[in-house]
């Protein structure tokens, strides 16, 4: 600090003199230098520079030319030494030559990649104290594979913290492996970059730096912070994503100025509850980790924006494998495992381990609920309205539904999944003025890079990357020497142009170098860039717009905004509408499933897959002459996949069919066909009575391009299975006709004789009152959506058929409920908003009542066959009263 002290006082004395040399070791000041001689001085800077000579040991790559002033990277305040490799060297000698100049300098950037001129220009810089912008930064230059240069800074002198007025300090792409000391001395310092170093750890006093408003160090080692970074009272931006943080201090709750928080590719398993106290922030990007549970506490901050993509949230935790001693030995929580019948379960106040069908988990911890209490779960069908899915993403699960709704439990309550959804890898970098590089993950040759001044705001920047097959390249497009680089799905927010070319690098496509292609020189006019437009979803071949630089592996374009982008190497003349029919043909479809039996002949049955937007015009071109099944669930399938469809239970398919494949049909999917067979099908051996049974379509051969996480995951306890449809093919009769009739219903009649009798003649008229609210009203009877789904299709554009079928079906379900099931409707109604239905089922009930103790009074006799026979006489009077 001493130094510090001395420096602060040394100014305050040169500008007390106005200019006078204060003692005789001190240079003139600038404004005692005459005009000549500081040009003079500079052009023997510039003829050192341009020279290489001996005398100053440097040599820029490329060398500066000699038509170039040493004033183009240097101005009374601005010094860029990093526009030319090896650039930082100059730095001392600049200072031989004009020292004055460089005192009053208040910006300066360096590059690092060059080891003797970064620690020759650390000598200087000490000297350089009005300097309030400092960058020494590595990946300013590229070897000739293209890839960065790392700096070569590992450390800083101590002498640095006479830089008193520094405001920003970035030391980027370097091997720093501790923070420098003298970075805690400098208190002026507002912004401090350290992104892409070694950092393991931070020092404990990091509470010194009370000036920070901006700390990244995205990129490094850091396992844990330490407490004192909570005392940066001012700090607004803290970026520690890209590490290795396991947990994060309590005291990250005292950051009250923080606005945005990046912690997003870490190992955290939890956050401390205090980040709810950080009123101030807005922004929390906390994907890709291990977090299984977000804090309440958040919830309290009604303006913040969370990212918490690529998290395991809702799954249990794996418990430890280590054995707790006897006396603190926790008990084992109950276990429950659902069959697919059971809807609905109790989990008691000393918490359960539920198992549903299908895999999905549900812990509830001890002490979760204070009393018992019932929950009821539902698979839902995916409703595009929300649930949302954007290109390429796949939906590998249904939904799952709890209820009710609105339960709140003591204890964070675990689930192994809601709903899982595979999308492909999103690398994400925030650019701002001073440039940034985007390496893709998936495919490390796929690089963005961004100059300096590209923008003029921070932007976020996502990429994802789609590879294309290059056998399924060539057999959709025809084309033999067809062949396809990865797909560059490219985003940014805001969606601005750039200010200045942004480079582009991408491997050429497969088969394809820079110089030959199996022998033979490539003929560049096959090859073509084609721009997509992700909402029109339309190909432009931008190839003459841009130009194309080949090395031996890769090509290198420039653009100025973003969209998606697929290089292509092909024979054909018409690319666009190629490379459109491979998008279609790759692209994933929502498809369900169709298998319906002819009116005049049930044992021809049609079975169909298409695209669900499909699906309500073809089943209504096909009522006039088939009946069956409703469409199945949602599906995906690729373009082209392979499935195949079995019948079950009692059914039997000619296996002579040329596409009977072990006695299951074959289908390949095409989105623009119908996808249809229309097969004979008959009881199997031995059935002489109608026959129950179901078709159910399997996935074939998996396509290689389909993502692991697709392949490891599908619906069902088989893992091909796709989708399972109900059949009934009816008996013949003794003239071997089939019996076309369904079966009478036997009279319906809910509740009893003494609390009120409820017939169908009754639930007819009530029916007619029902009207749009019959949906409402299915619910609260307790019907699932997926019924009530199947309802309306069935029914479509004739509601009061649906309300009958909704009335009735649930009454069926109720004749052995006796009483209750009067009392159920009655409640459904009033639930339901329609209090006047609920009060005419009561009247009716309470008229029925009435008119059976009447009927008992006046008959004696009917009063003694009760008692003889009461079951008997009790439906004689019941009949005569109330039908």
């Amino acid at each position: 600090m001493e130094s510090t002290s001395r420096s602060i006082n040394t100014d305050a004395q040169e500008e007390d003199s106005d200019g006078e040399e204060t003692s005789a070791t001190l240079p003139p000041s600038p404004s005692s230098l005459d005009h000549s001689m500081t040009s003079s001085n500079l052009q023997n800077v510039a003829t050192s520079l341009s020279s290489g000579s001996s005398s100053s040991g440097l040599s820029l790559s490329p060398p500066l030319p000699p038509s170039v002033d040493i004033t183009d990277v240097m101005s009374e305040t601005r010094l860029t030494l990093d526009v030319y490799r090896g650039g930082a060297a100059a730095l001392p000698i600049l200072w031989g030559y004009v020292p004055q100049q460089l005192r009053g300098l208040e910006y300066l950037r360096l590059g690092s990649e060059e080891k003797s001129g970064t620690e020759a220009a650390l000598e200087v810089l000490p000297q350089l104290t009005q300097l309030r912008s400092l960058a020494i930064r590595g990946h300013r230059f590229y070897d000739a594979q293209g890839d960065p240069l790392q700096g070569l800074l590992t450390a800083l002198p101590d002498s640095m913290s006479a830089l008193c007025f520094l405001t920003h300090l970035d030391l980027s792409f370097n091997q720093l492996s501790s923070l420098p000391s003298c970075i805690l001395h400098l208190p002026a310092l507002s912004s401090l970059v350290l992104c892409h170093n070694r950092l393991s750890a931070l020092p404990p006093d990091m509470d010194q730096l009370s000036s920070l408003t901006f700390l990244s160090l995205m990129g490094n080692q850091l396992v844990s912070l330490p407490q004192s970074v909570g005392q940066l009272k001012a700090l607004q931006t803290l970026d520690v994503s890209y590490n290795l943080l396991h947990i994060l201090p309590d005291e990250t709750g005292s950051l009250e100025s923080l606005v945005k928080f990046e912690l997003s590719h870490n190992k955290l398993k939890e956050l401390p509850e205090s980040m709810g106290l950080l009123l101030s922030l807005r922004e929390l990007v906390i994907n890709s980790n291990d977090l299984r549970v977000i804090p309440p506490s958040l919830n309290k901050l009604p303006l913040l924006k969370v990212d918490s993509s690529n998290n395991p949230l809702g799954q249990p935790l794996t418990p430890s494998p280590l054995s707790p001693s006897p006396e603190h030995k926790e008990p084992k929580l109950e276990e429950l495992h659902l069959g697919y019948g059971q809807h609905s379960f109790c989990v008691p106040s000393a918490g359960c381990h539920v198992f549903l069908p299908g895999g999905a988990e549900l812990l509830f911890p001890p002490g979760c609920l204070l009393i018992s209490t019932r929950l009821k779960w539902l698979w839902m069908k995916p409703d595009r309205k929300w649930v949302h899915l954007e290109d390429h993403e796949i939906l590998l699960s249904r939904p799952l539904e709890l209820s009710p709704h609105g339960i709140a439990f003591l204890k964070p309550v675990e689930f192994s999944w809601f709903m899982v959804v595979s999308r492909p890898v999103r690398d994400t970098c925030s650019v701002s003025a001073a440039g940034a590089l985007l390496v893709s993950t998936s495919d490390p040759s796929i690089k963005l890079m961004f100059p300096q001044h590209c923008t003029s705001e921070v932007r976020t920047i996502t990429l994802q990357v789609l590879p294309a097959s290059l056998s399924e390249v060539q057999s959709l497009c025809g084309d033999p020497q067809a062949s396809a680089s990865p797909l560059l799905c490219l985003s940014q927010a805001p969606n601005i142009n750039f200010l200045q070319p942004v480079k582009v690098q991408i491997p050429l496509p497969d088969g394809v170098t820079g110089t030959h292609r199996e022998g033979h020189s490539v003929d560049r006019a096959c090859l073509h860039l084609l721009h997509g437009d992700p909402t029109a979803q339309t190909w432009t071949d931008i190839t003459p717009q841009v130009h194309l630089e080949i090395t031996q592996l890769f090509a290198i374009f420039y653009i100025t905004h973003f969209s998606w982008y697929w290089l292509w190497y092909t024979t054909q003349r018409c690319v666009s509408g190629v490379v459109r029919k491979v998008y279609q043909r790759l692209k994933q479809f929502k498809v369900q499933f169709l298998v319906m039996q002819k009116k005049t002949d049930p044992v021809q049955v049609l079975l169909q897959c298409l695209p669900t937007d499909k699906v309500d015009g073809r089943v209504q071109a096909l009522l006039a002459q088939y009946d069956g099944p409703h469409p199945s669930d949602l599906c995906d399938l690729l373009e082209g996949e392979q499935f195949f469809a079995g019948f079950e239970r009692g059914l039997d398919v000619s296996t002579d069919s040329p596409d009977c494949v072990e006695g299951r049909l074959r289908f390949v999917f095409y989105s623009s066909l119908k996808n249809l067979k229309e097969v004979y099908i008959s009881p199997a051996a031995g059935q002489m009575v109608p026959v129950r049974g179901q078709v159910s379509f399997y996935r074939g051969d998996i396509p290689k391009n389909l993502p692991e996480e697709v392949v490891r995951k599908r619906k069902g306890l088989d893992c091909q299975w796709l989708a399972t449809l109900p059949l009934r093919l009816p008996a013949l009769n003794s003239e071997n006709n089939y019996i076309m009739e369904e079966p009478q219903y036997p009279p319906l009649n809910l509740g009893d004789p003494e609390s009120g009798y409820l017939t169908e003649t009754n639930l007819l008229n009530i029916s007619l009152r029902i009207g749009k609210d019959w949906q409402r009203i299915g619910i609260n009877l307790g019907l699932t959506k997926e019924e009530l789904e199947r309802i309306q299709f069935k029914n479509k554009d004739n509601l009061g058929g649906l309300v009958l079928d909704m009335l009735f079906r649930w009454a069926r379900g109720q004749t052995a409920a006796g009483s209750g099931s009067v009392s159920k409707l009655v409640a459904a109604m009033m639930e339901s908003g329609r209090t006047d239905l609920a009060e005419e089922i009561e009247d009716i009930v309470s008229i029925g009542k009435k008119k059976y103790s009447d009927s008992l009074r006046r008959s004696t006799p009917a009063l003694s066959c009760v008692r003889k026979k009461p079951r008997e006489r009790l439906g004689e009077i019941s009949s005569h009263f109330f039908c």
